[in-house]
């Protein structure tokens, strides 16, 4: 375990810094300025191209309307590489069937972009809102203006966001964060009247990428809200490198029969050819994927509504927990407070936009849209009992009791009113741990739940503590989860995507779903730089409202 010399509360509430050698901060502040370039790809270089999630060679496909760009040509011939062009114009998501793609590839992008690191050598939907915030931090205007504006070629010519530029994710999108990507561009960009041209831009493209979560397939029943949903069938075809991801899935339900989902189906393991074309219709087509033709155990696979729920839990990034029942396979019959918050936030960035763009009528339908969504929220996932959001299932019509550290986005979101803050300055004490925030208080053995804590929640969750004037714990957690990134850094010169809060350790012990702790990482390094600057720039007034607020 290396959380050693844990800092007590007593000690960061009147802003004293965690025990560190001064020459670690030196060392950490250079391996995150120099990650910006080693995480780095564009389409002038050939380990751009790289999957390590599929075992097949690497192809670029370009979209069906757009001439070949000349450095795609160059790249052809450096790499060696196949270019293909996408078989129609694509004018929505989910249009094309990845699976009708002979071999999977790199969707092409113009402009260079940050991958997070190890497995995850592409440009990710959320990922980049928090890389983005690092690279603003460290001056990278440009290389963060170009990656938004690679989101927009994506609405442009894919149909959407997508959750990677892979053709497996063609049919889902992540986290809607672009207009908070939009907002802190221009806010960090110089003023003049080509950052204003380039908000008229953006403004466009965020109304368009808004309008999905609207859609039929977004929509939450009738309350309001919107879910997450993958417009794809079966398992998804990158978790090809982790075969033994669905057989373990079976396996836990199996060993757990008290446990009653409608996630599995009986079928043969080897299955004739009319028992595979009903396996189609109750669970996948093992005559399309390879995934699903491994997916079963001792005459059990899983069932069509399991993975649909587990292709839109990976639409909304937490993949997997328990959140919404085991691995999250019941992710679509949920309207969750992380989305709808994100929602929220960009309605009134949309508003915001509309305003300083001279379109006042957009501005006051943006802003009646948010004012609806916030009392649907308040409706259906404010429980004020606990002082806490939890998520709703629609169709059972019952709000989760799972908390889970969601929670917290209203805050950042700017819905919460004061009553709510208060509820949910008292709801920390469920997630603080010695290390940070972990994401549940459940350990199910899975990465995206208790001991672990990630670094996008918790800035939220801390950015969020900021604005509502509540600096002691902003800052509390801030060295807490600094100090865990720093002695681990110390130890072996890596910054993780995850870390155990409780033991204060990025050694994982992780018993089913993914099970590795990718070396970069982007939204981590990016983390760090901010909570960074949330500890100088506060210090002074944590000093002064520390006596008066005291640590919990």
């Amino acid at each position: 375990m290396l959380f050693s010399a844990p800092v007590s509360r007593a000690q960061t509430a009147t802003g004293q810094a965690p025990p560190s050698a001064p020459a670690a901060t030196t060392n950490i502040n250079s391996y995150i300025h120099h990650a910006w370039d080693t995480l780095s790809r564009s389409m002038v270089d050939c380990h751009s191209l790289m999957d390590p999630k599929v075992r097949t060679a690497p192809v670029l496909y370009l979209p069906q309307e757009v001439p070949t760009p000349p450095q795609v040509s160059a790249l052809q011939k450096q790499c060696n590489v196949d270019v293909e062009r996408l078989p129609t114009q694509i004018t929505h998501i989910g249009q094309i069937d990845p699976r009708s793609l002979k071999t999977p590839g790199l969707l092409y992008l113009p402009n260079k972009y940050v991958v997070p690191g190890g497995r995850f050598n592409e440009m990710y939907g959320w990922d980049s809102y928090f890389i983005l915030l690092g690279l603003l931090q460290d001056g990278r205007i440009a290389l963060a203006r170009g990656m938004v504006e690679n989101f927009f070629y994506e609405i442009e010519h894919y149909g959407s966001i997508l959750n990677a530029n892979r053709t497996y994710y063609l049919t889902r999108s992540q986290p809607p964060f672009l207009s908070s990507m939009i907002r802190d561009v221009y806010d960090a960009d110089r003023p003049g009247k080509q950052r204003d041209e380039w908000l008229a831009t953006a403004y466009s493209y965020a109304v368009r990428d808004h309008s999905l979560w609207l859609s039929d397939v977004h929509r939450a029943g009738d309350t309001g809200l919107a879910r997450y949903f993958d417009l794809g069938e079966g398992p998804v075809p990158e978790q090809e490198d982790d075969s033994t991801y669905y057989p373990d899935v079976i396996r836990w339900l199996l060993a757990h029969p008290d446990v009653h989902t409608n996630y599995l189906v009986e079928a043969p393991d080897q299955p004739d050819a009319p028992e595979i074309a009903k396996l189609a219709e109750t669970s996948c087509d093992a005559r399309l994927s390879v995934v699903c033709a491994r997916a079963h155990v001792n005459g059990h696979w899983l069932s069509r509504d399991y993975y649909k729920g587990d292709r839109a839990m990976r639409e909304s990034g937490y993949d997997p927990s328990f959140r919404f029942g085991p691995f999250s396979g019941s992710t679509h019959h949920y309207a969750p407070i992380c989305l709808n918050s994100l929602l929220y936030k960009y309605e009134r960035d949309l508003a915001w936009m509309a305003e300083k763009l001279g379109k006042p009528s957009e501005a006051k339908h943006w802003n009646d849209q948010a004012n609806a969504r916030k009392t649907a929220i308040n409706k259906y996932l404010w429980n004020a009992k606990e002082g806490m959001y939890f998520d709703y299932n629609y169709e059972t019509h019952q709000q989760s009791t799972y908390r889970y550290l969601t929670t917290f986005y209203p805050l950042w979101a700017g819905l919460a009113d004061t009553q709510q803050q208060k509820g949910l300055e008292k709801a920390l004490h469920w997630f603080e741990q010695p290390g940070g925030l972990a994401m549940s208080t459940y350990n199910s053995g899975t990465q995206w739940d208790l001991p672990f804590g990630w670094a996008p929640p918790t800035w939220i969750a801390i950015a969020g503590l900021e604005k509502v004037g509540d600096l002691t714990d902003a800052r509390r957690i801030s060295q807490e989860f600094s100090h865990t990134i720093r002695v681990n850094f110390d130890h072996d010169h890596t910054i993780r995507e995850k870390y155990d809060v409780v033991h204060g350790s990025s050694e994982m012990s992780i018993t089913t779903g993914y099970k590795s702790n990718e070396v970069g990482f982007g939204w981590t390094n990016a983390a760090y730089l901010k909570m960074q600057q949330l500890l100088v720039h506060t210090g002074e007034k944590s000093e002064q409202t520390a006596s008066g607020r005291g640590s919990r």
